[in-house]
């Protein structure tokens, strides 16, 4: 039995501390639900490892330490029975830092990058960041599930095709691929010897009980030897700003055109990320099951009150803290802008691929997620109303 709780109820005053998140609405009475990061306090262990490595007050140039590769080592064993040799480890400060890595160490300028839409807006623009040509392959909306196109993806292979980005939760649909799909791609990625880079930072959010998420790698040697995977503790334990994340890369000479992509371009992983993630890899584990549970009920509540909501629709949330939201049936242009100036700020579907649809953080308190729905809902019925007044 826990002998610890986490309050995630308590609510936390983020404004004036330089917080992207809520500074965007600075002054005005918004309720920041946008960038995904969560309004809870980091695990007690990681605040008292800072502390400590504070406290010693020399900050200079550090390596990753050894007891953190052997936390990573023993994290991924043990959610994933995955076995990964340290070696194999490339640390990054920063996920999107390693996208653009990712991107320019595999194939040539002009060759092609190949992903699935609506998607974490970082992978439409790496390829292009790099010299390489996006190509964008919907995901289909099947009995309320969100799933690849697996015929649209091969259509869409050329033979300049050389980078698969796959989003491992997905970011924003909230889906946990299976085991059956992550093989019909490892298969695709075979059958025309594509890389693949496998964005894994919401691995430790997965909130269906009755699924386990499988990093992509992990199904064979052979889709190992083409596989990145990105990883980060950044999400799982909400410390992002501390910026500290790596990619898991078995095979020799893609490891080494990984690193020669970084270069002396990508700055190291600051003394306070590495020391955060050890913490979180070592004693954050109670706090990640409380945390999961708070979500599920966040999850529940919102999925509930969206789908009772005129116009709106949402889909099942398996992993991530992140609801996709289809505002189409609502007949308003810009939803992201028509629930701003309701009081809620919400990402903006377009940026995602898809506009028509915004994206919800629900790792907040269930008092300001209440609050925000409240205001949803009553700018909705104002809206329905003021329309019948106008068709009448």
């Amino acid at each position: 039995m826990s002998t610890l709780h986490f309050d995630f109820d308590r609510v936390i005053d983020r404004r004036h501390t330089g917080s992207e998140k809520w500074d965007r609405y600075a002054g005005r009475d918004i309720i920041p639900l946008w960038v995904a990061d969560m309004d809870f306090r980091s695990p007690p262990a990681v605040i008292e490892a800072l502390h400590e490595r504070v406290e010693h007050g020399i900050f200079g140039y550090t390596h990753p330490p050894a007891e953190l590769v052997e936390a990573v080592q023993a994290s991924l064993l043990a959610d994933y029975d995955w076995a990964v040799e340290a070696e194999w480890i490339v640390w990054l400060p920063g996920l999107v830092c390693g996208l653009n890595v990712l991107s320019l160490a595999v194939g040539e300028p002009g060759d092609q990058v190949i992903t699935f839409i609506p998607v974490y807006p970082p992978f439409m623009s790496a390829p292009g960041l790099t010299g390489r040509t996006l190509v964008k392959v919907p995901l289909k909306l099947e009995d309320d599930r969100w799933q690849m196109d697996l015929p649209g993806l091969e259509l869409a292979i050329t033979p300049r095709t050389r980078l698969l980005l796959l989003c491992s939760p997905h970011n924003p649909v909230g889906r946990s691929w299976s085991r059956e799909e992550l093989a019909a791609i490892a298969q695709v990625a075979k059958r025309h010897n594509l890389i693949i880079g496998s964005d894994d930072i919401h691995a430790g959010l997965v909130l269906d009980e009755d699924k386990r998420h499988i990093p992509i790698a992990t199904l064979s040697p052979e889709t190992a030897r083409r596989t990145i995977t990105l990883l980060a503790p950044s999400k799982t334990y909400n410390i992002p700003g501390l910026g500290c994340s790596f990619a898991v890369i078995s095979d020799p000479g893609l490891r080494r055109a990984f690193r020669s992509a970084k270069g002396r371009i990508v700055p190291h992983v600051n003394t306070l990320g590495y020391t955060a993630a050890l913490a979180a890899y070592r004693h954050g584990e109670e706090w990640r099951q409380q945390l999961l549970d708070y979500l599920r009920g966040n999850r529940d509540l919102l999925t509930t009150e969206i789908n009772s909501m005129p116009g709106l629709t949402m889909t099942h949330v398996e992993a991530t803290y992140l609801a996709w939201i289809d505002a189409r049936g609502t007949g308003i242009e810009d939803p992201a802008a028509f629930f701003e100036e309701a009081g809620v700020g919400l990402s903006d579907g377009a940026d995602f691929g898809a506009p028509g649809f915004v994206r919800l953080n629900f790792g907040c308190s269930r008092t300001l997620l209440l609050e925000a729905l409240g205001r949803m809902r009553q700018a909705l019925s104002q809206d329905v109303s003021s329309r019948s007044k106008i068709v009448r």
